[in-house]
């Protein structure tokens, strides 16, 4: 598997996800454009990766809540980078976000909370994929990997969460959903100068307090939660040429937690 010459674009690169996703293509040989929020940390991830090979990765900060910013930090990677090959989104408000009528208990969830929820988690992607599409549609490996998470597919399991300070997030859980829709929306747009396609994580080992982690390894066929690790290859996959024939796939990384 090469990616040598390859250029991606990876949203919340600065992030747990997006750096996994950043780390596997940079080893491969592409050059990324880490996207954040967070100037601090893009260039601190950025820099990580440069010690690793010097040129593979360059900061981008950009606020994906406002769409001119969005679409302006596209063409500035594009720029950078010299062309696009592949779009990683990996952005997302999830459950310890820290925002105001976001991680509550379900009726104090807000409307604010959800309307900003729903556009940094699912309408970026949409403005990502818009403007992104010229770019990619010139290159001969054009590849969009968004992702979900097996709340996209199925319902919480509320008894994992007893007795925790965790709470589940509605706008999240219909964001992921959306993630899926769209995706199969822009495969068969975009085909075939450019493959989409999802990868929906379970759950990631983030120092979760008992009991939930333990009851969620015990629901879980593979018996632990995942690892950032694991998701390295699913991206590898997708953004090289052992998927060119894939396209509209939801690829699920959960140890069998959705095959139950």
């Amino acid at each position: 598997m090469d990616l040598t010459g390859r250029r991606a674009l990876i949203t919340g690169g600065a992030g747990h996800i997006g750096y996994a996703a950043a780390e596997a293509l940079t080893e491969l040989g592409a050059r990324v454009a880490l996207l954040d929020l967070n100037e601090a940390a893009c260039e601190t991830r950025a820099a990580e990766l440069n010690r690793g090979r010097a040129g593979s990765a360059l900061p981008v900060v950009c606020n994906l809540a406002d769409e001119q910013e969005t679409r302006a930090a596209v063409r500035e990677a594009i720029a950078a980078l010299g062309g696009l090959d592949i779009l990683a989104h990996s952005a997302a408000f999830v459950g310890t976000t820290r925002l105001a009528g976001w991680a509550v208990p379900f009726e104090q969830q807000s409307v604010e909370a959800w309307d900003a929820g729903i556009r940094v988690n699912l309408t970026s992607a949409f403005v990502l994929a818009q403007e992104a599409r010229a770019a990619l549609a010139s290159s001969r490996s054009g590849s969009i990997i968004l992702v979900s998470s097996i709340y996209g597919h199925v319902g919480s399991d509320m008894s994992l969460y007893e007795g925790t300070q965790m709470s589940r997030v509605v706008a999240y859980s219909a964001s992921k959903g959306g993630l899926h829709q769209l995706m199969r929306h822009l495969a068969t747009l975009f085909a075939p100068k450019i493959r989409v396609n999802v990868i929906s994580p379970g759950g990631i080992a983030r120092g979760q307090a008992e009991p939930f982690r333990s009851r969620y390894e015990a629901r879980t066929p593979l018996k632990r939660m995942g690892t950032e690790e694991d998701l390295k290859g699913a991206f590898a996959y997708l953004a090289s040429d052992l998927s060119s024939y894939v396209t509209g796939h939801d690829l699920l990384v959960d140890g069998g937690w959705t095959a139950w």
